[in-house]
C-alpha cells in the first residue's frame, strides 16, 4: 500500500525560501519517477518539478525554474522541493505525486497514479 505524506508547508513573505518533504511508505524512491504538483481554486492542477527514477533527470516548470530545486534522499525514502525567492503567484497547495518507473519524466497530471494529501503554502 502506497502512502505518501507531504510536510513542510507554511506561510512566508515574497523573496523567502520553504522546504517540503514527501515521505514515502509501500513504495522505493529510485524506482519511482516522482512529482510536485499545485492547485489553486482558481486553476487545474499543475505540474512544477519532476525528478525520473533513481535520480538521474529532472523537469521543472518554466515559472519556478533557476528557483525551485528538486531532490530524492533514497536512504530516507523521501522527496524534497527546496523553493526560493518565492512569489506570491507560488502561493497554492502543494502535492507529492509518484508513478512506478516511467519512460519519461514529465509534468503530467495523468502520468502519476499516487497521490499525497497536500500541503498549503502560502507567500504573502
Amino acid at each position: 500500500h502506497v502512502q505518501l505524506v507531504e510536510s513542510g508547508g507554511g506561510s512566508v513573505q515574497p523573496g523567502g525560501s520553504l522546504g517540503l518533504s514527501c515521505a514515502g511508505s509501500g513504495l522505493t524512491v529510485s524506482t519511482y519517477c516522482m512529482a510536485w504538483f499545485r492547485q489553486t481554486s482558481a486553476k487545474e492542477r499543475e505540474g512544477v518539478a519532476a525528478i525520473s527514477a533513481g535520480g538521474g533527470n529532472t523537469v521543472y516548470a518554466d515559472s519556478v525554474k533557476g528557483r525551485f530545486t528538486i531532490s530524492q534522499d533514497i536512504a530516507k525514502n523521501t522527496l524534497y522541493l527546496q523553493m526560493n525567492n518565492l512569489e506570491s503567484e507560488d502561493t497554492a497547495t502543494y502535492y507529492c505525486a509518484a508513478v512506478f518507473r516511467c519512460t519519461g519524466v514529465r509534468l503530467e497530471v495523468g502520468q502519476y497514479n499516487f497521490w499525497g494529501q497536500g500541503t498549503q503554502v502560502t507567500v504573502s
